[in-house]
C-alpha cells in the first residue's frame, strides 16, 4: 500500500462517486458536485432503481458469508463520504469476518478504471473504519448480468488516492472545467446540460478572438 496520506475534517468530506466521476470526465465532477447539476435520463433512471432495489434489502446469512446492504462509508485520510451498495462479510474464522465490497452499476464493464476506482475507495474506507485490510470486491454489471472481481492492488489504490486529491482539488477550486468533446460524451447522462460541441465551438471562438486581439 502506498505511504501518501491526505487528512481532512469532517467538513472536507466529499461523495465517494466524485472519484468516478472525476476520472470519466472532469467536466462532468464539477457539473455534479460544484454546480449540483443532475439530468435524469433513462438509463440513469435504471441505474438509481437498481441502488435503490439494493439498499432496501435487509440484512443476510448465508453459511459463512453475512451480507449487508447500504453500507455507511467514511475515510479521513481520503476526505470521502459515502455509502456502499453491498458488503459481504465472509467468515475467515470464528471471530474474524473478511469485508468484499460489491458495487451495482446498471451497464457493462468500462475501457477505463473509473468504477473500479470507486470500489477500491470503498475498500478504503471499510479499511479505515473496521482496521482491517480489504485486498478484493466485485462490481455487478446489468446489462450482462455478471460480477466482474477486483484486485485492490497498489497501483489501482495509487490510483484512487490520486482520483480524490484531484476530485477535492477541483471542488475545492469552485471552477467547472471547460468543456471538450470527445466519443465518451455520447453514453454521458449530462451531454445535454454540458453541450460540448456547441459551448466548445463557442470557447475555441472565444479564444482565437482573444489571441487576434493580442496581436494586433
Amino acid at each position: 500500500m502506498t505511504n501518501t496520506t491526505y487528512t481532512y475534517s469532517e467538513d472536507d468530506l466529499i461523495m465517494v462517486s466524485a472519484l468516478q466521476h472525476i476520472t470519466f470526465c472532469e467536466r462532468q465532477c464539477a457539473l455534479i458536485h460544484i454546480e449540483q447539476v443532475w439530468s435524469e435520463s433513462g438509463l440513469t433512471a435504471e441505474g438509481r432503481i437498481m441502488h435503490e432495489r439494493v439498499h432496501e434489502q435487509d440484512r443476510e446469512s448465508r453459511g459463512s458469508v453475512r451480507i449487508e446492504y447500504g453500507v455507511p462509508l467514511r475515510s479521513l485520510k481520503l476526505g470521502l463520504i459515502g455509502k456502499a451498495d453491498v458488503v459481504e462479510f465472509h467468515r475467515i474464522n470464528k471471530n474474524t469476518w473478511q469485508p468484499f465490497p460489491v458495487e451495482y452499476k446498471r451497464g457493462k464493464p468500462k475501457l477505463d478504471h473509473c468504477d473500479m476506482i470507486q470500489l477500491c475507495a470503498q475498500a478504503m474506507c471499510l479499511e479505515e473504519m473496521l482496521s482491517i485490510s480489504v485486498p478484493k470486491g466485485a462490481i455487478f454489471y446489468g446489462r450482462t448480468r455478471r460480477r466482474f472481481d477486483v484486485t485492490f492492488d497498489d497501483a489501482l489504490r495509487q490510483e484512487t488516492e490520486e482520483a480524490a486529491k484531484r476530485a477535492h482539488e477541483l471542488i475545492s477550486s469552485g471552477k467547472t472545467p471547460p468543456p471538450l468533446y470527445e466519443k465518451r460524451c455520447k453514453s454521458c447522462s449530462l451531454i445535454g446540460v454540458c453541450m460540448p460541441k456547441t459551448v466548445g465551438k463557442k470557447s475555441l471562438v472565444k479564444y482565437y478572438l482573444a489571441r487576434m486581439m493580442e496581436s494586433s
